[in-house]
């Protein structure tokens, strides 16, 4: 039993995190599908949900002064969801002279601002972004000029984690956000990437359909649901959000763990997505989105079987997993940069586990933006 119970999780885990990239990366060689991407200025919907970002405002509407696109056809919304802090004050004080506001006096969490956003949205294009990051001037027009090809109903931007020196970490949570980041690119270029990161997408307004209130992941419901209507959700990298990596510590792993619970959501409530008939990236969706949610399981069940199998062919694989979970032991603890990636590998899936026993708990706390801000997958 030890055995067949060896090979089957081996054969998962290995074709979760390494045989699905390598799939990708033939089947991208053989079935590219480039996007007909051409410079155009449709009018545009930028919607910032916040709740409470008092600390993040005068720079999130700085940059929103700084962004290369006609402001006779730039809209900026911000759907306040019952603010309590001086977050209001400070929109009015350093807002641009077209930003409008809608808010809420009680609070409903992110799907109810997004609702909202969109509700108030006259943009042919809506982009939607988070307070805390930095869009890069150009990032509007890079997002729009893809709708050019009418087969693209979603765009997903790249969000860059920077280190303290300024530059794309390479280490932890960063190193396993470049890994991320790959996947995404090979499954834009097949067809769709099952997901688009909440800091900076953006949809045609007419594919927008309103989300349930509870809805955890607007930034996978949101594209799946247009992925079901028939059309593509890719990946520019050309549009580029910034923000500061943090470690793979209880700052990840709160935020994968509300990840974890909303993919879980997103089966029970859309279970179309897991037919091959309905969904267009079924193989993509339950290779990345399920297999990720699986994994920790495959993983404790291949660890597990392998300590009842000390020998022969067993014994290096055993070995190298001690190695592995003894280095992300010493992760929190050094700064030995190596330690880092199996610390994060670890943090990520213990998060996973978590998020399951969230969702089946019916415990998933209401949005909190500095705790929900990044969707790393």
């Amino acid at each position: 039993m030890a055995i067949i119970v060896f090979w089957i999780s081996l054969v998962f885990v290995g074709y979760v995190f390494l045989g699905y990239p390598l799939v990708l990366f033939v089947w991208r060689a053989c079935a590219r599908r480039p996007v007909l991407k051409k410079a155009c200025e449709p009018t545009v919907s930028l919607v910032i949900s916040m709740h409470n970002e008092a600390r993040n405002v005068p720079a999130k509407m700085r940059n929103c002064g700084e962004l290369d696109y006609p402001a006779d056809r730039l809209q900026v919304i911000v759907s306040l969801d019952a603010s309590t802090d001086s977050t209001l004050t400070l929109l009015k004080e350093f807002g641009p002279q077209r930003l409008q506001i809608v808010s809420s006096s009680i609070r409903g969490g992110k799907a109810v601002a997004v609702n909202r956003g969109v509700a108030a949205a006259t943009g042919e294009i809506v982009v939607f972004g988070d307070a805390g990051q930095r869009l890069e001037p150009n990032a509007v027009r890079e997002l729009v000029a893809n709708f050019a090809d009418e087969r693209v109903g979603a765009v997903s931007g790249a969000l860059i984690l920077l280190d303290e020196h300024g530059h794309e970490s390479a280490a932890g949570a960063g190193a396993y956000w470049r890994y991320e980041k790959a996947l995404r690119g090979m499954e834009s270029d097949i067809h769709s990437v099952p997901g688009t990161t909440g800091a900076i997408y953006a949809i045609r307004r007419s594919l927008f359909e309103p989300l349930p209130t509870d809805t955890i992941l607007d930034d996978v419901a949101v594209p799946m649901r247009i992925v079901l209507q028939g059309y593509r959700v890719i990946l520019d990298t050309s549009a580029r959000a910034y923000d500061a990596v943090t470690d793979a510590g209880e700052g990840e792993y709160r935020r994968k763990t509300r990840t974890s619970a909303g993919n879980y959501q997103l089966l029970a409530e859309m279970p179309e997505l897991l037919s091959w008939v309905r969904n267009p990236i079924f193989v993509q969706f339950v290779s990345h989105k399920v297999g990720r949610l699986l994994a920790p399981f495959g993983l404790t069940a291949l660890f597990m079987s392998n300590l009842f199998l000390p020998h022969g062919i067993y014994l290096p694989v055993l070995i190298a997993q001690l190695f592995f979970y003894g280095m992300a032991a010493t992760g929190p603890l050094i700064t030995f940069r190596p330690a880092l990636l199996p610390y994060t590998f670890v943090v990520m899936n213990r998060a996973a586990l978590a998020g399951l026993l969230q969702f089946a708990q019916g415990t998933t706390a209401i949005w909190n933006p500095d705790r929900a801000r990044r969707n790393l997958g």
